[in-house]
């Protein structure tokens, strides 16, 4: 029932966000930068108590939860599936966003007026490479990692810690007992935390609203459009493949991530989202092992959403400019995408940094990316979302491959 209550308070939330936004926009206009600075402090606030609670959570339960896998093996076993489950997806995601990009041609219908080829974006392009994913991946210090947030760099240490810990047996329980008691600190944290989430989203959505209104979304509205419904394309997609594995209950567990998915919609942060989509994953049955492994894992490896949108915008940057690409060529980019979108995980606005990345390998003009910042915001939201979902399919999947699914009622009690 609470969470029922809160996720009717959210909504409401995410509706008079765009209200008082579009009525400031339209009728005080002169107010309205005032008005979303005041606004965007709710979200702000809200995001740093979740980044405040993100480290510790992950750490404490991922530890936790590879100790009582009991040896290396079964960490790798879980891991190889995981990481099986997550490619598949990701090649899925970016395949629908070529098909769909291509099929609609959103850049050449459009008939934007584009950006000069030596303007600036504002964005920075990663550079590419071997050493740069795993300076990124590897930690030099876990506490500078915990304090970046960096999920990535957390999880590979907690793999490390968890292990040895398992190793050494009873003479590590007393760590096991202490993390654990963190854990659950933790996740009643996030009950506290959560509480906020209405404000945050009132708070986005009104700032967003109020500083740029809904016209932009009338300009550009068929490219959103389109985004969208590949979006719900692959939606269907990875809940079919759900289905496939864990049968009907797909559909219970798209009504229990139901909050944290609007949540994570109406803040444009899968991060926002991680604390209660985990306790969501672990109510459904998927088991605390598990669950607090290839969650955190999914955040770096599995960002469906992300990957179709890089897909999109490359694309759309291409049809924009009028530059063709080959078939091969897209197949190079679709492995491209494959590769530098697991590297760019943590990093601000990453989909854009990867977007920036790829169009300079494929010598598509970087200032394409102006068409779409104005706008990244409504597509964040968006993939933000399916992020989430494709998140807790991979989670429930692996479960039920490790013959730790339980029934839903035998968790609603803890």
């Amino acid at each position: 029932m609470e969470s029922k209550r809160l996720t009717r308070f959210i909504v409401i939330g995410l509706v008079l966000g765009i209200a008082s936004g579009f009525v400031c926009f339209q009728f005080f206009p002169q107010d309205s930068a005032s008005f979303s600075s005041i606004v965007s402090l709710a979200p702000i606030a809200f995001l740093r108590l979740i980044k405040m609670i993100i480290a510790p959570l992950v750490f404490s339960t991922l530890v936790v939860g590879i100790a009582k896998m009991g040896d290396i093996a079964a960490v790798g076993r879980v891991g190889g599936k995981a990481l099986g489950w997550f490619l598949f997806a990701s090649l899925i995601s970016l395949a629908i966003g070529f098909a769909l990009v291509e099929l609609f041609e959103p850049g050449r219908a459009m008939a934007l007026s584009i950006p000069a080829a030596d303007a600036t974006s504002g964005v920075a392009a990663s550079e590419l490479s071997i050493k740069t994913f795993i300076e990124h991946m590897i930690p030099t210090s876990i506490l500078d990692a915990m304090s970046r947030n960096e999920i990535l760099q957390i999880v590979v240490f907690a793999v490390f810690f968890g292990t040895a810990m398992a190793a050494l047996g009873e003479r590590a329980t007393i760590v096991i007992t202490v993390l654990d008691a963190v854990s659950h600190i933790m996740l009643k944290v996030t009950s506290y935390v959560m509480l906020f989430a209405p404000l945050a989203v009132f708070g986005a959505l009104a700032s967003t609203v109020a500083n740029q209104g809904l016209r932009i979304v009338g300009v550009y509205g068929v490219f959103i459009g389109e985004f969208y419904l590949g979006l719900l394309v692959l939606a269907a997609v990875l809940i079919g493949l759900g289905r496939l594995v864990i049968g009907k209950r797909v559909m219970a567990l798209m009504r229990r991530i139901r909050e944290p998915a609007i949540l994570a919609f109406s803040t444009a942060s899968s991060e926002a989202a991680y604390p209660k989509t985990l306790e969501e994953l672990e109510r459904f049955g998927c088991s605390n092992r598990v669950a607090s492994f290839v969650l955190p894992t999914g955040y770096s490896f599995n960002l469906d959403g992300s990957m179709m949108y890089c897909a999109f915008g490359v694309m759309f940057i291409a049809q924009a400019y009028g530059i063709e690409l080959s078939f091969g060529q897209q197949i190079l980019l679709l492995a491209v995408l494959m590769v530098t979108s697991k590297g760019i995980a943590g990093v601000p606005r990453a989909s854009l940094v990867v977007i920036a990345a790829t169009l300079i390998q494929f010598d598509i003009p970087e200032a394409g990316l102006i068409l779409l910042i104005g706008i990244d915001q409504f597509f964040d939201m968006g993939r933000s979302a399916m992020n989430v979902l494709g998140n807790s399919i991979a989670t429930a999947v692996v479960s039920k491959w490790e013959g730790e699914l339980t029934p839903e009622a035998d968790t609603t009690q803890s």
